[in-house]
């Protein structure tokens, strides 16, 4: 057998036994259209490569569906998941726009879980720093191979019983593109099968590149999952928000997320595949994977130049990315709003691809007025989340004010009735999404499927730090452009789950001891003009802390409108004003001059710097739910 074995591969006939072996690695699939008992009620398995069949056996064997459905991509297919999800009750059509439907999710599903998502190494320092004992590091969550595997074992075992698994093949980035990477997404939602097919390149074709070249793909696992109980509680949109994991395995391109239908967990190409596995990808193969958009610039003398631009969510990236200028002369276009994909060509040149499909855009604050070239691209073929609906049979979001009649009746995004000036929670959810295909665009990039990517000139970092930084500036060369970008921090967004916390840039607040917690602000509609210091610098050093009545002053030299914390309007001109209770000090605090005033700013200064030092470090140790022990109960 040695022998036969040497000769073969010496004289050339082990491709020819190689395709043998292919064709007898599917036999009778055709014939029988089954997979280990399980009904294929669509699609064909032959379509499958060998690798991707073998992934999907694996999943039947532990999930347990009751169908197999093999995505195609075709109008024909999402017509059929379009009205399956509109007898679940999943979806409502919206009539008012073509081809628009509004998803309601479970009120406890409706953002990503960063404290629920870990990342899979054997080494934890692979993954996260060591902080120092007693310190619960924010710089991501690791977990053991071990564990890894007995969360995936409780969850996922028999969790498909009564669902059909759908299995997506798909593409983040143009196809032809040496840059874009291939993932099979296996799931029990067809929410996220119509929302893949928007936000990325699915379908046959993939399938077919697959076939062809037997490569390597992104494994991607998702359920909606069901509680340990039994008890669904809301058939029409299933989740399990108790035992919600989002786990990735770099070394192994594996993503595997329970419990939530949520986009940014639900949608592996997005978030956990483009920049998560992708950085690793990336990191491994020489090029970057970046949370920023592309946008092309062309001045009036018809020089066009490509920037891309870092910042976090909530923070203005899909409205830079489709900006419309006010300059002359000048023409924006939109290659991406979210997600870069970067590598430097034989000739020395930074290029970029957009490895999504569509944009994935928070709802509320979206008009006319802030982004009229979203509003003329998401109103058509759209997949809206959590917004509100209007009787007419539009949506509604915070923001559409003036572009919705006063007298429309409207649905928030709980279903409930909600009247515009009487009720005080918002029509539609903070974390709102609309799901769009990106070539509807109206300003949509010609190049932004170019399989090259486009040439970059300049990058931006930015966020949302309404203290302490300037508004805008310039790094002094490159290492200090990417100092300042590692080092920036950004509020948090609504599509945090500790969304309420308050940000480590506004720490000066976070020690008003006693005061209500309902009283508690956090002033970031304060300006220089009305609370200012006596030097007129442009910092927020003005406000002080007194440690006799224990709240914050700050000296104001004119007579302040719409006052942040009663959205009152007040009068007072130089003097000290309590920023939590809008009145004078009766302490000793009211009774600084201007000539000792600067020295009392220093020690206030100093003690102030104490702390927040003491109120980082007790932060600390109290802002995270779980310690290394809860969480070790939580995985399991």
């Amino acid at each position: 057998m040695p022998d036969l074995i040497t000769k073969i591969e010496t004289t050339g006939y082990s491709n020819e036994l190689g395709r043998i072996a292919r064709k007898l690695s599917s036999p009778n699939v055709g014939l029988f259209r089954q997979l280990r008992g399980i009904s294929v009620v669509y699609g064909d398995l032959r379509d499958l490569s060998p690798k991707v069949r073998l992934y999907v056996e694996e999943n039947v064997d532990l999930c347990k569906p009751d169908n197999i459905h093999i995505c195609d991509g075709t109008d024909e297919e999402n017509n059929h998941l379009l009205k399956i999800m509109q007898k679940q009750g999943t979806i409502i059509p919206l009539p008012k726009y073509e081809n628009c439907w509004l998803a309601r999710t479970n009120p406890a599903d409706t953002a990503r879980v960063e404290s629920k998502t870990f990342i899979c190494t054997e080494n934890k320092s692979d993954t996260i720093p060591s902080p120092k004992e007693g310190v619960k590091g924010q710089l991501g969550n690791w977990i053991s191979p071990k564990d890894m595997q007995d969360a995936v074992k409780q969850r996922f075992t028999g969790c498909m019983k009564g669902r059909t698994m759908y299995v997506v093949p798909f593409s983040m980035g143009p196809l032809a593109s040496p840059l874009s990477k291939i993932g099979v997404e296996i799931t029990d939602s067809p929410y996220v099968v119509a929302s893949m097919r928007i936000m990325t390149r699915m379908g046959k074709p993939i399938s077919e590149k697959l076939q062809t070249t037997g490569g390597e793909f992104v494994k991607c696992l998702h359920s909606v999952g069901a509680p340990a109980t039994g008890f669904v509680e809301s058939s029409q949109w299933p989740c399990d928000p108790e035992r919600t994991i989002i786990l990735h395995k770099p070394a192994q391109n594996e993503i595997v997320s329970y419990g939530s239908g949520y986009g940014g967990n639900s949608l592996l190409g997005k978030k956990c595949f483009a920049l998560r596995i992708g950085s690793t990808i990336a990191r491994r193969e020489g090029w970057l994977a970046e949370h920023m958009l592309i946008l092309g610039i062309t001045n009036p003398q018809g020089k066009k130049r490509y920037i891309v631009a870092a910042f976090p969510s909530a923070c203005g990236k899909t409205n830079l990315a489709m900006m419309r200028p006010t300059l002359p002369g000048y023409k924006i276009e939109c290659v991406g709003d979210d997600i870069a994909w970067m590598k430097f060509d034989k000739n020395g040149q930074l290029r970029a691809i957009n490895p999504e499909n569509g944009f994935f855009g928070v709802a509320p604050g979206t008009s006319r007025a802030s982004n009229p070239i979203a509003m003329d691209t998401v109103f058509k073929n759209t997949l809206f989340t959590n917004v509100a609906l209007t009787n007419d049979g539009g949506v509604y979001w915070e923001g559409l004010e003036d572009e919705t009649p006063k007298d429309a009746k409207i649905t928030d995004w709980r279903g409930k009735a909600w009247v515009r000036g009487h009720d005080s929670t918002p029509a539609a959810h903070p974390n709102s999404r609309f799901c769009t295909p990106a070539k509807q665009c109206p300003i949509i990039d010609p190049a932004w499927e170019d399989p090259e990517g486009v040439p970059i000139s300049a990058i931006l970092f930015g966020g949302r730090r309404p203290h302490g930084v300037p508004l805008v500036y310039e790094a002094r060369n490159w290492k200090h452009g990417v100092f300042v970008g590692a080092a920036m921090r950004s509020e948090a967004t609504a599509a945090a789950e500790h969304k309420n916390v308050l940000n480590s840039t506004n720490k000066r607040f976070q020690n008003i001891q006693n005061t209500k917690p309902s009283k508690r602000i956090r002033p970031t509609t304060i300006s220089k003009r009305h609370y200012d210091d006596d030097d007129g610098d442009d910092t927020t050093e003005g406000s002080k802390f007194c440690d006799n009545c224990k709240h914050y002053f700050c000296f104001c030299r004119e007579s302040v409108t719409n006052h942040p914390v009663r959205q009152t309007t007040i009068s007072i001109t130089n003097k000290w004003i309590c920023i939590v209770t809008r009145k004078f000090p009766s302490c000793k605090e009211q009774t600084s001059t201007a000539s000792n005033r600067e020295t009392e700013r220093d020690r206030d200064r100093e003690r102030q710097r104490q702390r927040e030092t003491e109120t980082e470090r007790e932060r600390d140790r109290h802002t995270h739910t779980h310690t290394e022990r809860e969480r070790e109960t939580y995985i399991l």
